[in-house]
């Protein structure tokens, strides 16, 4: 698709959106997962993509596939690309490249239900989580991209349930083996 046709597409959900505002909020597509046997995993949308997770060798898996880890921060990533291109074109800028890297440090001692420093709880997920943000379009000053960043920052709905940390209601259906 062209810059063109994403802010068209835009223009005509905003339009529908302001005069329909109960038509923004639905239901996400699900994410699934099967387990495979170990600490393996297949993730599945409902298109039928399919890929697999599993561990580094180091806590128990083959190390042969992303870590479900990985598919968070890569998610992280690829939500922050496509909502910075999408206010690019919102705003008629042609980028000329765009890609992030999303990274973060955790602990594993609260994967493995050990302690931390203090004896207590090891808290088992990031401790923080950094992106880079690598942006060119001709002739926009780089302040102007910096500002778009910004902006799509606020409005990326991954990055916005990373910082605000989304309660998870957990319900479980205990099945006949």
């Amino acid at each position: 698709m062209t810059t063109q046709d994403i802010a068209a597409a835009i223009e005509r959900a905003q339009t529908v959106l302001m005069r329909r505002p109960d038509m923004g909020l639905h239901d996400d597509m699900p994410g699934m997962a099967r387990w495979q046997g170990g600490v393996s995993t297949m993730v599945s949308h409902v298109n039928g993509a399919q890929m697999v997770t599993d561990m580094p060798t180091e806590l128990g898996g083959s190390g042969e596939h992303v870590s479900p880890g990985w598919l968070v921060r890569a998610g992280l990533a690829a939500c922050t690309v496509t909502t910075i291109a999408m206010v690019a074109a919102a705003e008629g800028i042609a980028l000329d490249s765009l890609d992030v890297r999303a990274d973060s440090r955790s602990d594993a001692r609260g994967l493995l239900r050990l302690p931390g420093d203090d004896g207590g709880h090891c808290y088992p997920g990031p401790r923080d989580v950094r992106m880079v943000v690598r942006i060119a379009a001709a002739g926009v000053p780089a302040e102007r991209l910096r500002a778009l960043v910004d902006t799509a920052q606020r409005c990326s709905p991954m990055g916005s349930a990373i910082e605000q940390a989304v309660p998870v209601a957990l319900q479980v259906e205990v099945l006949d083996a």
